[in-house]
């Protein structure tokens, strides 16, 4: 049972965590509405940023942790499960996901030049100090842009008339409820990075796997979950342009923000398989989203394309293949 308890609290705070970003996603933006906050804002801000909060826990505990390894392997893996896993499956449920025109104007070079900074800081082995402002003020300039450049941009009338329907809906103040679901909600973030970090570290020494294979995997699957049920959700629904923007939002806030903020506190240190495995899959993987960009359409064919692409980096990640 003993060899047993970290994968149970691997998987227990795993379900913690996504539940707590779901609880605090939810939360977050009925209080939005109720502050009167534009849809843009909401989708932008409150639910971009909101399902990449697990990403950067689990790297601040990480970097708590002392394992900064965990910090490069756990951005790196989710970004390349976010397109290779999350669009291929999403392109296989929707059979056709038609890219907006503001997408590739805005969001595809964006990606592009953050993914290639990403590149840069962590190509000789570590991220440092500096490395760390540049990251930041990278996506400071990215957030800003979002919010004072693409608020005027037209949004398509099925969105509109949602959030419309939302706003008359849900015209209420803001309940004590919804204030406490918001609290539980991120106190199940913080408890679940907090013991994930905990059983992964267990997990490397018991059964003697680096955990940076660990994190660049299952936590990076986890992690990714959120992003994974607003895409499938949206690829079910025909929003295309929301399953999509919300991997360009996310990935960049990955290479950014959850390895710069930890890296502003002490030196990140990027493992061998991050370095020879992760990092070139992240870049083939995201020149291949940025084609399928620049078509501005991505099919069941090329989706499942991607999947076998994830399958082959899970199996050189393990010496499967």
């Amino acid at each position: 049972m003993d060899a047993m308890l970290p994968g149970v609290v691997f998987v227990i705070s795993m379900i913690v965590m996504v539940k707590g970003a779901d609880w605090f996603l939810d939360s977050a933006e009925k209080i939005g509405r109720a502050l009167g906050m534009s849809a843009f804002i909401i989708g932008a801000v409150i639910i971009g940023l909101g399902t990449s909060f697990p990403e950067l826990l689990v790297a601040i505990f990480a970097m708590l942790k002392g394992e900064t390894e965990i910090v490069v392997a756990n951005a790196v893996g989710s970004n390349v499960t976010n397109i290779l896993l999350i669009i291929g499956v999403a392109a296989l449920i929707a059979r056709r996901m038609v890219v907006s025109k503001n997408l590739i104007d805005f969001d595809l070079p964006i990606l592009a030049i953050s993914t290639t900074i990403f590149v840069g800081a962590i190509f000789d082995g570590k991220v440092t100090f500096w490395e760390a402002i540049i990251l930041i003020i990278t996506y400071a300039i990215y957030f800003l842009s979002t919010l004072f450049f693409k608020e005027d941009e037209p949004v398509s009338e099925d969105i509109k008339a949602e959030y419309k329907e939302r706003e008359e809906k849900e015209k209420e103040r803001i309940s004590t409820k919804v204030v406490v679901i918001l609290l539980v909600g991120l106190a199940g973030l913080l408890l679940g990075a907090k013991f994930l970090i905990d059983s992964v570290i267990d997990l490397s020494v018991l059964y003697n796997i680096s955990p940076a294979i660990i994190s660049i995997t299952a936590v990076a699957i986890g992690t990714s979950l959120p992003e994974l049920i607003v895409s499938v959700k949206a690829a079910r629904a025909g929003k295309a342009e929301l399953a999509i923007g919300n991997i360009f939002g996310s990935n960049s806030f990955n290479a950014l923000m959850v390895v710069g903020v930890p890296a502003l506190f002490a030196t990140v240190i990027v493992d061998e398989t991050t370095l020879k495995i992760g990092m070139p899959v992240m870049i083939a993987a995201t020149l291949l989203f940025v084609v399928a960009g620049i078509s501005r359409r991505i099919y069941a064919w090329e989706g499942a394309m991607f999947l076998m692409l994830y399958v082959l980096f899970i199996g050189k990640l393990f010496g499967l293949f």
